[in-house]
């Protein structure tokens, strides 16, 4: 069937029309590394966003921690649900924005594509001994540009990849999608792993400090819809993303607040140095026995450029947490035999 009306371009019409003249306009995209011809149907931004959703890496973030290694019981986060969580904020603030939705979306599904099993533990331990480092929003390009697609990368556009790569509290979007993506992502952790927290009975709600709940809200649901009205408020019509110095302020220290009883030294991260010395020896045998690793990951990479190093930390970062627990299980614990 021959598509003889462009429904791209009557979408790309309306966010001229309709868009902020601040957000950023699929049809004025810098484009991607590998041109391609232009889908009859979807914008720019909505390819990238669908390429993303249905990559073989943003499936695996449903066995990859959030922040409570093993959990009893199903209502805890995964990084999968708290990606969902940060798409559906960012969504939100975006739409009220008049931003570009579907860039917003894109950035947020892939933000964390390159995170390792076992959470920041494991970003950490393969910082630690990989002589080039190991951060997981440079990984999550590392996907997007090589990784996925048997090494062909998913081919993003340029305002995707720089939202992804800067998404973390350090970082610099040049776009506003991308933003709200990085306050988004930080109101999504704080809120829900209090509830988490909470749940596992890491901490009470009435030890939250009492100043931030009397500014953020007592529920998570307050909490989160004060976070997110704010950031509309305080950024219509503007060329920034912004949050009042009040609400800024009492997230910064309610942030502060889960760092020191819950991200660090609580009993919920007791498992962690059981997970880093997991993928720490994982780590160690592949460097000695290269060849264990699977010959079909290693076609992935079409030039011989690579380091050993990062090759293995490659395929580390991309284990889910059963898997890597399954490798260390099948190099390092004895199976069981029968003469029979």
């Amino acid at each position: 069937m021959v598509v003889n009306l462009l429904i791209r371009e009557i979408q790309e019409e309306r966010e001229q029309n309709l868009l902020s003249p601040y957000a950023a306009k699929s049809k004025e995209t810098q484009g991607r590394t590998i041109p391609k011809s232009k889908c009859d149907i979807r914008t720019e931004f909505q390819r990238d966003r669908d390429r993303i959703l249905h990559c073989k890496t943003f499936r695996r973030l449903k066995h990859k921690t959030q922040v409570f290694i093993s959990p009893e019981g199903d209502h805890y986060r995964t990084r999968l649900t708290h990606t969902l969580e940060v798409s559906q904020i960012a969504r939100t603030i975006a739409r009220a924005l008049s931003l570009n939705e579907d860039l917003t979306e894109a950035i947020a599904l892939g933000h964390d594509l390159g995170h390792t099993p076992f959470g920041h533990a494991g970003e950490s331990i393969l910082n630690e001994v990989c002589p080039m480092g190991f951060k997981h929003y440079e990984q999550s390009l590392r996907v997007i540009e090589l990784l996925e697609r048997d090494g062909n990368g998913l081919n993003l556009t340029l305002e995707v990849r720089d939202g992804i790569i800067n998404h973390t509290s350090k970082g610099k979007p040049h776009t506003l999608e991308g933003k709200v993506v990085q306050l988004s992502d930080i109101i999504a952790y704080i809120n829900h792993d209090i509830d988490d927290a909470i749940r596992g009975r890491i901490i009470r709600e009435e030890e939250i400090p009492r100043d931030c709940i009397e500014v953020l809200g007592k529920t998570f649901g307050e909490r989160i819809d004060i976070m997110i009205t704010d950031i509309i408020v305080n950024s219509l019509n503007k060329p920034d993303i912004i949050m009042s110095q009040e609400v800024e302020k009492s997230m910064k220290k309610l942030r502060k607040y889960m760092f020191e009883h819950v991200y660090i030294g609580s009993k919920a991260k007791k498992e962690e140095e059981k997970a880093q010395y997991i993928l720490k020896q994982l780590y160690f045998y592949f460097v000695k026995n290269p060849n264990s690793i699977p010959k079909e990951f290693y076609a992935i990479y079409k030039t011989e450029k690579e380091d050993q190093e990062k090759i293995i930390c490659d395929y580390i970062a991309g284990m889910t947490d059963r898997y890597a627990i399954k490798k260390y299980c099948e190099l390092y614990v004895p199976s069981s035999w029968n003469i029979y």
